[in-house]
């Protein structure tokens, strides 16, 4: 009846929409996540309740249902369990050592850096205020605060002198994942751009996407767009990284690979063993979004060649408070600024309550370009009222 059981740690949108393509092909979908009625598990077969980093809830869970591919679609899971599971047997996508390393940015920085010789950024980890100010001076200033343990750039910040490094540091400890209050001093990188290439490492090789270019607030994806214009040399040099990088971490699946671009140059910045939120341009802008590439790797099925409709963009539409009485409006005007060639999507996530600047749905265009790509002009259309 089913090609494949699939169990989904985290269960948001970028789940969902995965949950979907694994539908189509045939899979039964189990979605996992801390909250009940989150996005994925709206469209899954079954669904499963309890905190990621418990790991005995982990095993239950993956003992009840007996999934062909246990498939992580968040950073903040208990680790170790997978990597005990991965040795009884069951299938890590796309591998506990990817999923491990990538957890904390300690892990995967150091991975990159000193193992496969990839150009980062010059970084100190710090444990403590004291450390981190120390760090500083070993740094240099202006330089970059992140907690290790954190997604979508929760807990981010920049800092020009001592007193700025000290908040911080406490910033991103208050706002870091799981308990290990560490983070990572990083030299500030006067780059040109920054783009996601999302890397598809699969049976018969590395397969790459277009790249992505995309604009963050506040530490966040608040625009994406596709492709990313930067020097030839620059995607080169990338596309040679991210290619080195997931084949050292092992299995097969979609890898979202972020650079600093400056001049000729990529600097290696962060990997998520996952699709990636910029990723959702991909929604519009190609035959195979990243979630059917992550699916048919992981599958094993055949990937053709990925066929690029043309310039396309995404824009997030953010809630502004926390609410559980809510409604979406505007839709409607948003969806009419499409034209011939020139599609507009709206992709509601379906999160039962809002919170302050939580991502609630993404506005997708193509345009002739990239500028004209309507996504933001679609996303202004778009707002949450509140009863």
């Amino acid at each position: 009846m089913h090609i494949a059981t699939l169990m989904l740690l985290g269960s948001g949108e970028l789940g969902k929409e995965f949950a979907i393509a694994a539908k189509r092909l045939g899979c039964r979908v189990i979605a996992c996540d801390r909250y009940a009625n989150a996005p994925a598990m709206q469209v899954a077969d079954a669904c499963e309740v309890f905190p990621m980093l418990d790991g005995a809830a982990l095993r239950a869970a993956v003992e009840k249902h007996r999934p062909d591919f246990v498939v992580p679609e968040i950073e903040a899971i208990d680790t170790a369990t997978l990597v005990e599971l991965e040795k009884e047997g069951w299938h890590i996508v796309p591998s506990a050592k990817a999923v491990q390393l990538t957890m904390n940015r300690d892990g995967i920085r150091d991975f990159a850096a000193k193992e496969l010789g990839l150009t980062t950024s010059a970084y100190v980890f710090a444990e403590s205020r004291e450390q981190a100010l120390a760090a500083g001076k070993t740094i240099g200033f202006p330089c970059v605060v992140k907690p290790v343990m954190s997604s979508s750039g929760k807990g981010q910040s920049t800092a020009r002198d001592e007193a700025e490094l000290a908040a911080a540091y406490d910033y991103a400890v208050a706002n870091m994942r799981g308990d290990r209050a560490r983070v990572i001093v990083e030299q500030f990188i006067v780059f040109d751009s920054e783009i996601t290439l999302l890397t598809i490492a699969t049976e018969d090789g590395i397969l790459f996407c277009e790249p992505v270019g995309h604009r963050q607030e506040a530490g966040d994806y608040r625009e994406s767009w596709q492709p990313a214009a930067l020097p030839a040399a620059a995607l080169q040099s990338a596309q040679e990284q991210a290619a080195k990088v997931v084949t050292a971490l092992g299995g097969h699946g979609l890898f979202g690979v972020e650079f600093f671009i400056s001049g000729d140059q990529a600097i290696f910045s962060e990997l998520s063993p996952r699709p990636h939120d910029t990723g959702m341009v991909t929604l519009i802008s190609q035959s195979l979004s990243e979630f059917e590439l992550h699916l048919r790797a992981i599958l094993g099925l055949p990937i053709p060649a990925i066929d690029f409709h043309g310039p396309s963009a995404s824009a997030v539409i953010l809630a502004d408070r926390e609410s559980s009485d809510f409604r979406f409006e505007g839709v409607a005007d948003a969806l009419a600024l499409a034209e011939p060639s020139q599609p507009v999507d709206v992709r509601i996530f379906g999160k039962p309550n809002t919170l302050k600047n939580r991502r609630m749905s993404v506005a997708l265009a193509r345009g002739r370009s990239v500028e004209e790509a309507k996504a933001v002009k679609a996303a202004g259309r778009v707002c949450i009222g509140y009863a």
